[in-house]
């Protein structure tokens, strides 16, 4: 079994990020107060050639933190983790603090 994926290409692979389902005092928070579907950059490819046959590198790096789509890209089970395979222009933006 695999134990690292390295995308090729334009794919990014991503983490969902799971928001809590309590605050740090115990109190339940209800679904829809976090429901930011979001993630975090494991591994992305090395980019497309363009037409003249250069490369057009990922937008996003590893360690970023991307807004996702609500649906889309493609699961991936790495072990006990779950992961996500998007490509690059499906990734809505970057958040940052």
């Amino acid at each position: 079994m695999a134990k690292r994926l390295i995308p090729t290409l334009n794919r990014v692979l991503i983490e969902k990020i799971v928001p809590p389902s309590k605050t740090t005092a115990g109190i339940l928070l209800p679904e829809k107060t976090s429901k930011l579907n979001s993630g975090k950059v494991v591994a992305v490819g090395s980019g497309l050639r363009d037409k003249s046959g250069n490369v057009v590198p990922v937008a996003v790096k590893e360690g970023d933190t991307v807004l996702l789509p609500e649906y889309g890209g493609t699961q991936v089970k790495l072990g006990d983790k779950e992961y996500h395979l998007y490509r690059d222009e499906d990734i809505l933006g970057t958040l940052h603090d």
